[in-house]
């Protein structure tokens, strides 16, 4: 019972979570806002374990993990992120990293680096190049390449196709891009950005009123196209002085570029109850102080 009441909250809040985000993107407003946000209060927390980085030793991994692992499948540490993969969409299913304004400094150069295959992921169950070509799709990174221009391997690193997942173009090159350059120049104002990138597969209501996932797969080996991208950022201010908190939450779909990126700031519980992941727990084990800043402009 507890089980396909949990499937069925999930559904529901993707649902009107997908919905939302996809007419904002369209050029809606934000007065659709609050429709999203009251659904969003009809339903309670649901209870998952909360983890540390304390708990699990991932090899360089620990820093970069200090407020706690979202989940804890499948993980995999990197020179300059780490990951929790999924076999089954053969994506990530989130990827962390540490930004700060010396990662953000060096002479690595992206055109030394290839998308390749994660050879430790079982051939079954990983993505080609292969799978993209021909699609329509970007080679999406989550853990963005100019973030770690501090070592041409850490820049490598973020070229495994582990840490990609297909992306629409127009998001990739244009509002996705504009995100990732706002996280790094945050790095001015804050001591570090800690930032959690992935995929969501969101249900949609059709016309005969039930709740459907759709979703292409790509390729011989059926990488799945995500319905969304969230990107959660953990802001640590200088002295000490506790956190902020922002969460976004985009389409994979074209975004109309006059929409400022703060019309896509959400509200946490929406990004961790659409994903299944916790954050909220972890970093209050960390820091006596979160502000959750979500409030998009008038």
């Amino acid at each position: 019972m507890y089980q396909w009441w949990k499937t069925g909250a999930t559904l529901l809040v993707g649902a009107g979570i997908g919905t939302f985000v996809t007419r904002l993107a369209a050029g809606g407003g934000a007065e659709r806002t609050q429709e999203c946000e009251g659904l969003l209060r009809t339903l309670p927390v649901l209870p998952v374990p909360a983890v540390h980085a304390s708990e699990l030793t991932v090899s360089s991994g620990t820093a970069v993990m200090k407020y706690g692992f979202p989940s804890l499948a499948n993980i995999k540490s990197r020179e300059s992120y780490v990951t929790s993969y999924d076999p089954r969409t053969r994506t990530p299913s989130w990827v962390v990293e540490k930004l700060n304004s010396a990662s953000l400094l060096g002479n690595s150069d992206r055109k030394l680096c290839e998308f390749k295959e994660d050879d430790s992921i079982h051939v079954f169950h990983r993505a080609t190049n292969s799978d993209f070509k021909g699609s329509g799709f970007d080679r999406g990174h989550l853990a963005a390449a100019a973030n770690h221009k501090w070592s041409q391997k850490a820049m490598a690193d973020t070229f495994y196709l582990s840490n990609i997942t297909p992306q629409n173009p127009h998001l990739n090159q244009n509002s996705w891009n504009n995100l990732e350059k706002l996280c790094r120049s945050l790095t001015k104002s804050y001591l570090n950005v800690y930032v959690c990138t992935g995929p969501l597969y969101l249900p949609r209501q059709e016309a005969d009123g039930k709740l459907y996932v759709h979703y292409q797969v790509l390729g011989r080996n059926h990488v799945a196209v995500p319905t969304h991208f969230f990107k959660v950022l953990i802001l640590e201010r200088p002295g000490g002085q506790g956190v902020e908190l922002r969460s976004y939450l985009l389409p994979n779909a074209p975004v109309d570029e006059k929409i400022p990126l703060e019309h896509f700031l959400v509200p946490i519980e929406t990004i961790e109850r659409a994903s299944g992941l916790l954050f909220v727990p972890n970093i209050m084990k960390r820091s006596g102080s979160l502000q959750s800043i979500s409030a998009r402009p008038q």
